[in-house]
């Protein structure tokens, strides 16, 4: 059986004046994988992001979602989801009308979005918290809600910029193991950008360390720990890694 992938890049390259933030980058991210982007500040992989997302528009290079060229297709007509260090949450609603604001944009019938709601918040474990205003919620739960809002349309990729960034170490670690059962449950691609090496190295399935724009090496986690590509590779893998299995 071919192989399917849900996000293929080929040779994309974005300059920012005269800084090439993403230099001939070309990936291949299989169905259902959690795929990280992970490199120090600056290295490119938060405008690769945006790039798969619509968000910003390549100076050169294809984006292909499920095989079709959406290189000019705007974000909105892009089925994916996303999730950023910034939540971006509605302060004036409850958990459920945060959850249920994509379904309503889409006009699902109100049966339909109570009942996609209630599915989607089983599996961030979030029951019973449907009436509570987000600013009564913790960091963890409220990254839960961005989470499940952005699933909840069942999008083909989830896209995640640093989302854990904000909580403090105990919360983090915790979320870790939760997100990668969360996606193990949904079966949706996530693409995840961090330059923090446990978050990837933790809950990817492979992962493509950038730095200057470039990719180094795409493997996964055990490959880069154990065979990394070059010295940049085996520095910033570095010795500090701690490999966990999702529940």
């Amino acid at each position: 059986m071919s192989e399917v992938y849900s996000v293929e890049l080929e040779n994309i390259v974005k300059r920012f004046g005269n800084v090439v933030a993403v230099d001939h980058v070309s990936l291949k991210i299989k169905e259902n994988e959690f795929f990280s982007l992970l490199g120090p500040s600056g290295c490119g992989k938060t405008t690769t992001l945006r790039i798969i997302a619509g968000l910003e528009e390549p100076d050169e290079g294809l984006v292909k979602l499920y095989g079709k060229d959406v290189t000019d297709v705007p974000t909105h007509k892009r089925n994916i989801g996303m999730v950023f260090q910034h939540l971006a949450l509605f302060p004036h609603m409850n958990v459920f009308e945060n959850i249920a604001f994509g379904l309503k944009m889409r006009k699902l019938p109100r049966e339909e979005i109570k009942r996609e709601v209630k599915k989607i918040l089983e599996i961030v474990k979030l029951e019973g918290l449907e009436d509570r205003r987000v600013n009564q919620l913790s960091g963890g739960q409220q990254q839960r809600v961005a989470l499940a809002r952005a699933l909840v349309i069942n999008p083909e990729v989830l896209l995640l910029d640093e989302p854990l960034g904000a909580l403090d170490l105990k919360i983090r670690q915790h979320m870790m193991v939760e997100l990668k059962n969360i996606q193990k449950k949904v079966k949706t691609t996530f693409i995840y950008v961090t330059h923090d090496q446990t978050e990837a190295m933790t809950m990817s399935d492979r992962i493509a360390i950038m730095k200057d724009g470039r990719v180094q090496q795409v493997d996964t986690p055990l490959g880069v720990y154990y065979k990394p590509s070059n010295m940049f590779v085996a520095s910033f893998i570095g010795e500090a890694v701690n490999l966990i299995e999702g529940e």
